[in-house]
C-alpha cells in the first residue's frame, strides 16, 4: 500500500509535465489574433532580443515560474485521451523500478573507489553547478552580444528552478531514505530525501533547454544528454539514489526543460519565434493492459511551430 502512493505521486507529476509540454499545436502559418496577443501573460517576456537590468529580469523569470508551476500542477485537470498512455506507461515503469530497487542497488561492486569517484562526477549535476552553467550562457551572451546564448541562460535558469520546486515538493511528500540508510530498504514515509533525484532532474532540465536551442548541430544534444546521463548514472553508482529515484528525476527534468523551451519559443504571444524544422524523434506510449503490452513507438517528423496558450 505504501508503494502505491509514491507511484501515483510521481506518475502524476511526470504526466503533468508531459501534458503541459505537449499542449496541442495551432497552425504555424497563422499569426495570433491581436486580442489573444494582448491578453497573453507571457507577452512581455522576449528574452532573445533583450539585455535588462537585474530587477526587471528577475521579476520576469519569477512571473514565468509561477505560470509554469500553475501549468504543471493543474494539468491533470486538463487530461486528454492521447496523454492517458503516458500515465499508464510511467506508472507501470516507476512501479516496476520501485519494486526492484533493493535488488538493483546490490548489483554493482559498490567499492570505496567506485562510490568516491561517482560522487565526484555527480557534483557536475548539482544545482549550484547547473545554475553556474546557465549563468555562464547568459553572461557570455551579453559579452558577445549573442542572443541565443543569453536566452539559453535565462530559459535554463527557469527550467532549473521549476525542477527544484517540483523535486523538493515530492521529496517532502514521499520521505524516502537514501540507499545507505535504514538498511537500504528504501521504504517511503520513513524520513528521507531520496525520491526523486534532484541532480538527475537538474541536469536533464538544462540539457533539454540547451539541446532545443542548439539543435542545428547534432553534437550539442548528444553532448548535453550524454553529460546528463553520466550524472544520473553516477548517482546510482555513488549509492546516493535508487534506480527509480534517478529515472523519475531524469524524466521530470527532461519534460520540464522541454516545457519551458516550448512555452517560451512557441507561445502565442511570441509570434516571431519558430522552432527549427529538421526531422526530430517523437516517442509515443503504447499501453494495452488487456494484452499486457507496454512500450514506446518511435516516429520522425518536424516539430510543431506553435503552442496554444495555457
Amino acid at each position: 500500500m505504501r508503494t502505491a502512493i509514491p507511484i501515483s505521486l510521481i506518475s502524476l507529476t511526470v504526466w503533468s509535465a508531459i501534458t503541459s509540454a505537449q499542449t496541442g499545436p495551432t497552425n504555424p502559418d497563422q499569426n495570433p489574433p491581436p486580442a489573444a496577443t494582448a491578453s497573453d501573460a507571457r507577452d512581455r517576456v522576449l528574452y532573445d532580443s533583450e539585455t535588462e537590468r537585474v530587477k526587471p529580469l528577475i521579476a520576469k523569470i519569477g512571473h514565468n515560474i509561477l505560470l509554469d508551476q500553475r501549468g504543471i500542477w493543474t494539468s491533470p485537470f486538463r487530461m486528454r485521451r492521447q496523454n492517458a498512455g503516458w500515465w499508464i506507461l510511467f506508472a507501470t515503469a516507476t512501479g516496476a523500478l520501485i519494486a526492484t530497487d533493493r535488488i538493483t542497488a546490490t548489483q554493482l561492486p559498490n567499492t570505496v573507489d567506485q562510490t568516491n569517484i561517482s560522487r565526484h562526477v555527480s557534483n557536475i549535476g548539482s544545482t549550484y553547478a547547473m545554475a553556474g552553467t546557465a549563468a555562464g550562457f547568459y553572461i557570455s551572451g551579453i559579452l558577445a552580444d549573442n542572443h541565443k546564448a543569453r536566452e539559453t541562460g535565462l530559459l535554463g535558469a527557469e527550467a532549473l528552478i521549476d525542477s527544484v520546486i517540483t523535486v523538493e515538493v515530492l521529496k517532502l511528500a514521499t520521505q524516502r531514505p537514501r540507499p545507505q540508510k535504514h538498511n537500504g530498504k528504501g521504504s517511503f514515509f520513513t524520513g528521507g530525501d531520496s525520491f526523486p533525484s534532484g541532480h538527475a532532474a537538474a541536469s536533464w532540465a538544462l540539457a533539454a533547454v540547451v539541446s532545443a536551442e542548439y539543435n542545428k548541430n547534432v553534437l550539442v544534444p548528444i553532448a548535453a544528454y550524454s553529460l546528463a546521463g553520466l550524472v544520473s548514472l553516477s548517482r546510482l553508482s555513488g549509492q546516493k539514489h535508487f534506480a527509480s529515484d534517478i529515472v523519475a528525476g531524469s524524466a521530470m527534468g527532461w519534460f520540464m526543460g522541454h516545457y519551458v523551451y516550448k512555452t517560451h519559443a512557441l507561445h502565442a504571444g511570441h509570434g516571431q519565434h519558430r522552432l527549427l524544422t529538421p526531422p526530430t524523434p517523437r516517442f509515443n506510449p503504447i499501453a494495452d493492459p488487456s494484452r499486457r503490452t507496454f512500450g514506446l513507438s518511435l516516429a520522425w517528423g518536424t516539430p510543431a511551430a506553435r503552442l496554444k496558450g495555457l
